[in-house]
């Protein structure tokens, strides 16, 4: 058995976590801790000189929390893993370095990890508990405040980018629209709790890019027809019920016409947004088989890259050079 710590600081969230790789290739999270930054509450979105500097300051009790959660030393490590992008260069940095100081000092392998492949397997990892393996070919939706990309994923490792948001993230629309209907932040809980007091139905929302035979998403309509409903008098809980109603709807059928134009049966679900009730109960009732991360994998965190890197192990892929940098935009293609 081996055990890998995962380290991701790409934007808000100081993430670290534990994964032990079974001789068999199963890969068990063993721990996972998260610090999400509050401090840009104020400013209803990420001031990345405010994340870096946090990262600093929490990322030792954090990693000591992991440790203490998997009940090992820091020495029982054999493989570190860190993001390297795509995220916030300033939050990367700190995270990618301290992961490979901590590999150079207890001389093991370090592993530097793509954010949104750290997401598709902690989806993917959940899988191991069903009643399926999940295999290539199928598809991967990534929804979060950075992210809406969807995938083909032909074999493991292999990604072709088929679809992606043409303006806004989702959950940077959800955040933008929260703050304008001053319901908090983040944007994706509060809107989901108070969608519950209100009527989906309450605002007339048109679904966007209506006539596209692709796969692109876009949510700044939606952004500018909520600011609309709102200068009139539009309620907040009808509001975020309204818009989480269409955005729902919009990433679903946009998934559900890929995969039926590519014949494949089975989406893996993750990111931020992927904890939205709504979302996860429209996949769940669709035709697709879909899978949703566990429990503290939807956001970001460190045991999503410490799974990427088990992934890697397991298919014979070589250790990153320490020489390796912090990427800001950073494509996820045959990796």
């Amino acid at each position: 058995m081996q055990l890998i710590l995962g380290i991701d600081t790409s934007c808000d969230d100081t993430g670290v976590g534990v994964v032990a790789l079974h001789p068999d290739g199963r890969a068990e999270v063993r721990a996972n801790r998260i610090w999400s930054q509050t401090v840009h509450a104020r400013y209803g979105g990420v001031m990345p000189e405010l994340a870096s500097r946090e990262h600093v300051e929490r990322i030792d009790a954090v990693m000591e929390d992991a440790l203490s959660e998997a009940g090992i030393e820091v020495a029982d490590l054999g493989a570190v893993a860190a993001t390297s992008g795509p995220g916030l260069v300033g939050a990367l940095l700190v995270g990618l370095m301290y992961g490979k100081g901590l590999s150079q000092g207890l001389d093991v392998p370090f592993y530097a990890a793509h954010h949104l492949e750290g997401h598709i397997f902690a989806a993917a990892s959940e899988a191991q508990t069903a009643e399926f393996q999940l295999t290539p070919p199928y598809l991967a939706l990534v929804v979060s405040g950075g992210h809406t990309h969807l995938f083909d994923v032909v074999a493991e490792g292999t990604y072709q980018l088929i679809g992606a948001t043409r303006d806004d993230a989702a959950g940077e629309a959800f955040d933008k629209i929260a703050r304008l209907a001053g319901l908090g932040y983040p944007g994706g809980p509060a809107i989901a709790e108070a969608a519950k007091l209100g009527n989906p139905k309450g605002v007339a929302f048109r679904e966007p890019m209506l006539g596209q035979s692709g796969y692109d998403f876009s949510f700044s309509g939606l952004k500018t027809a909520a600011l609309l409903a709102h200068r009139a008098g539009v309620s907040g809980p009808d509001l975020a019920a309204s818009f989480q109603a269409v955005a729902v709807k919009h990433l679903l059928k946009v998934t559900l016409r890929a995969a039926a134009n590519l014949g494949r049966e089975t989406v893996v679900v993750s990111g931020g947004v992927a904890a939205n009730s709504a979302l996860r109960g429209a996949f769940g009732a669709s035709e697709l088989r879909a899978v949703f991360p566990g429990k503290g994998l939807n956001t970001d965190n460190g045991a999503m890259i410490a799974l990427a890197a088990a992934a890697a192990i397991r298919s014979g892929r070589a250790p990153s050079g320490l020489d390796d940098g912090a990427t800001a935009y950073a494509p996820l293609a045959n990796v």
